[in-house]
């Protein structure tokens, strides 16, 4: 009974705090869907608004991204260790206490892991005379003055 006590304990603590494990969004990444734009206009449904000329290309350095995962392994290896600490209700709050510990130092470790890895934030001026800026991991062939083409938040030659 007690072991099934402390393993609900753990799948609780574990879905809780993944669920509290965020990312800080890029400020070149934007939230939607890859790039960020300066307008919100009726021109997405064109026929030319993924289309356009690259401006300039920035190499900048990515901020550190969480998934979740790192808290909840975190979590999981924490609330094990502290399942080892005592007994009864000592036990309990031990387990409790080492998830929400190993998902806050699993978390931290994933952030830092992920953080200033290189990334290109592209300007481009589209046809339509909107400027976007996609960040992506690299450039290959882009040079400034490339008519590009935007596909689902990626810049490619056209």
């Amino acid at each position: 009974m007690k072991a099934t006590r402390s393993i609900a304990a753990l799948v609780a603590a574990g879905a809780i705090l993944g669920g509290c494990a965020s990312s800080n969004p890029d400020p070149y990444y934007g939230n939607n869907g890859g790039y960020r734009d300066g307008y919100n206009t009726s021109y997405r449904d064109s026929a030319s608004a993924g289309y356009g000329t690259i401006e300039s290309i920035q190499v900048t350095n990515t901020e550190g991204r969480t998934s979740g995962a790192g808290a909840i392994v975190g979590g999981l290896v924490g609330a094990l260790a502290g399942n080892q600490v005592g007994s009864g209700g000592g036990r309990t709050a031990a387990t409790v206490a080492g998830g929400v510990a190993g998902a806050a130092i699993g978390n931290n470790v994933e952030r830092n892991r992920n953080e200033g890895q290189q990334a290109y934030a592209v300007n481009i001026r589209l046809d339509n005379g909107e400027y976007r800026t996609v960040v992506q991991d690299n450039v290959y062939d882009l040079r400034v003055g490339n008519r590009v083409r935007i596909v689902d938040g990626r810049v490619y030659r056209y």
